[in-house]
């Protein structure tokens, strides 16, 4: 069943017209990525669809009834905590919720029978619609989308005070309680680390709704979206299938279209020449020759009439990049030794060591808050270690793109921005930029009112023209499009020196790093290989060291205080018993899940059964 029909809608802001005629259609359990280029009008889109706001031409309907969620790229500001703005998704339950406590007061002091038993039919009928739809399981809930957005560490502080991207996975997460018939995602794996990016994947292919979504991620993209619609110049495309499979088929349209219009191109040329010597023909004659003029007009309406097929554009702008290090450095670019990091009592990680040589391609990978960014800033010099090694090696020189790009220029233009680091006349910055996709007038606008993507490009064009032979990278395809995302990985893919980066993009990962280090628990794993390989090593590690765990609590078994024994009555016997035996069926089925969110909820079911254990053992005893 089809649960959007959109047909010939047109959006035009300021006298600019976004797109026009556009017609597609959603079903019902569909998964849809809109994409395009920035600027392309994506966004506009999905703000159409969420009726934000409203078309200037044609309509667009929707089955009856259905509910709509829409996450925006800017959240907005909501009161309370985290947990407060979570709860809201269930506004309907904490209603009936509220009722029933209400209603539970009023029957304890209530002394009419009569009254007492209409009380307590009306409780239970509110009781059962509460449990039918889901109350008692709320809390469950939220605390899954809690644990699966990994939102543990700030989900009791308020909202207002949350950071844009903490706000982001806020949203997102009320928006998935919800559970609206059609969601609506506008990037919505910005500002997820791998983990949370891997569960909201999983969560989406199971989801029983449907989901349009817009996305740079194109590893997200393949395993989530089965249909894309693809907005281009103002017009959208479809194609019933899966990222990868999107770009082949394009480019083989792309490429009969152009054949389509060189064939209609010859046509047109011969049509054209006939219609010429017809003339030639006709005024040669003595009388001039009416019959030939009457068919060289016949052929010149027809031609007319023709439906001219537009050319195809095969090459569209992109950034010009090219990066070539300087003088090579010594061999041993990086060596860190047994580092280890605290922030107060707080042990970021411990015995880190990582060794790049000379034309290495590294990459840090691990969950938000785990340090990947502190060891960039170790090696730049910013931060010190608390023990161990940090060492940079000879005529090592470092480009350093940040994920917080030009915060410190904000007020400066583009040109002068620019200029600051690359010593060129006005007139070579402005070619250069030009490269960058920065034309005309907009080398003098101001880098605050850059977008994400915009600030990126103006620091590659930094970097391409300055004498580095290390490059650092934080997040760099962070705000990219596709396209600028395509021509950084093939600009690096060439580039002759050491390349260090912290990235979430799969995609990037696999395409064009050969040493993983894995930050987890406070460690540092070293794979030599691509993402995926790493990650499959990763989960035997993790596998390993459950299993270690169970061995060992299996060989020490919990020794019981012999006046416990003795003077504890058989209740407590009875429940620690139980504990025990509850505790061991955890520990063997621990050994057979590798869901990662089961884990996690079953090792905190652990956790809390043997704090209830030790707890009981030590009241006993005092």
């Amino acid at each position: 069943m089809i649960i959007c029909s959109v047909n010939d809608i047109a959006k035009m802001y300021g006298g600019n017209m976004i797109f026009e005629n556009l017609s597609f259609e959603i079903k019902e359990n569909e998964r849809v990525a809109l994409v395009g280029r920035n600027g392309s009008g994506k966004t506009t889109l999905l703000r159409l669809l969420s009726g934000e706001e409203l078309v200037d031409a044609g309509k667009i309907h929707w089955k009856k009834g259905a509910s709509i969620g829409y996450l925006k790229q800017l959240p907005e500001e909501s009161q309370g905590t985290a947990w407060d703005v979570l709860k809201r998704a269930f506004s309907d339950l904490t209603n009936m919720e509220y009722k029933m406590k209400k209603m539970e007061e009023r029957m304890t002091s209530e002394s009419d029978t009569e009254e007492l038993e209409k009380l307590v039919s009306e409780y239970g009928k509110l009781q059962e619609q509460f449990s039918i739809q889901g109350g008692y399981e709320m809390e469950a809930s939220m605390e899954k989308i809690v644990h699966g957005l990994d939102m543990v560490d700030f989900i009791d502080q308020a909202f207002s005070s949350l950071s844009g991207g903490e706000k982001t996975k806020v949203g997102l997460g009320q928006l998935l309680l919800q559970e609206p018939e059609l969601l609506l995602l506008d990037e919505p794996t910005n500002h997820l680390d791998l983990l949370a990016v891997e569960w909201l994947e999983e969560f989406l292919k199971n989801y029983k709704g449907t989901v349009l979504v817009i996305s740079h991620d194109r590893y997200f993209l393949d395993e989530v979206v089965d249909k894309i619609l693809d907005l281009e110049d103002g017009e959208l495309m479809t194609y019933h299938t899966n990222f990868s499979g999107f770009v082949e088929e394009k480019e083989k349209r792309l490429l009969k279209a152009f054949q389509d219009y060189e064939e209609q191109q010859k046509k047109i040329k011969k049509v054209k020449e006939a219609i010429k010597r017809l003339r030639d023909w006709a005024n040669r004659a003595n009388p001039p020759n009416a019959d030939l003029h009457r068919r060289a007009r016949n052929m010149e309406r027809a031609l007319e009439r023709m439906e001219k097929l537009n050319r195809p554009v095969m090459q569209r702008k992109k950034m010009d990049l090219e990066m070539e290090a300087s003088d090579r450095s010594g061999k041993d670019v990086i060596q860190l030794r047994n580092v280890c990091k605290r922030f107060g009592d707080k042990q970021l990680f411990q015995d880190v060591s990582m060794h790049l040589v000379y034309q290495n391609r590294a990459a840090i990978i691990g969950q938000n808050g785990t340090g990947k960014s502190t060891i960039l800033k170790m090696i730049l010099g910013e931060m010190t270690a608390d023990e161990g090694e940090v060492r940079v090696g000879s005529n090592v020189k470092i480009g350093y793109l940040s994920q917080h790009v030009f915060q410190e220029a904000a007020d400066e233009t583009v040109l002068d921005a620019f200029r600051d680091k690359v010593k060129v006349t006005e007139g070579e910055a402005r070619g250069i930029l030009a490269k960058f996709m920065f034309y005309g007038h907009t080398v003098f606008q101001k880098v605050s009112g850059l977008s994400g993507g915009e600030r990126m490009r103006l620091r590659l064009a930094q970097l391409m023209h300055q004498d580095v032979n290390l490059l650092i990278l934080d997040e760099p395809t962070n705000h990219l499009d596709i396209d600028s995302r395509e021509v950084l990985e093939e600009a690096l893919e060439d580039y002759n020196g050491t390349i260090l980066a912290v990235s979430h993009d799969r995609y990037f990962l696999n395409k064009l790093f050969e040493k993983i280090y894995w930050l987890e628990d406070r460690k540092m794993y070293h794979f030599d290989g691509s993402y995926t390989w790493a990650r499959e090593k990763m989960e035997e590690q993790r596998q390993h060291r459950i299993e270690l765990g169970a061995s060992e609590k299996k060989q020490a078994p919990r020794q019981r205080n012999s006046s416990l024994q003795k003077d504890s009555g058989l209740k407590v016997e009875e429940e620690l018993d139980a504990l025990e035996k509850k505790i061991n069926e955890l520990d063997d089925k621990l050994l057979e899940i590798e869901d990662v969110e089961i884990l996690q909820e079953m090792y905190s079911e652990k956790e809390a059964l043997e704090k209830k254990w030790e707890t009981l053992v030590e009241s006993i005893e005092r």
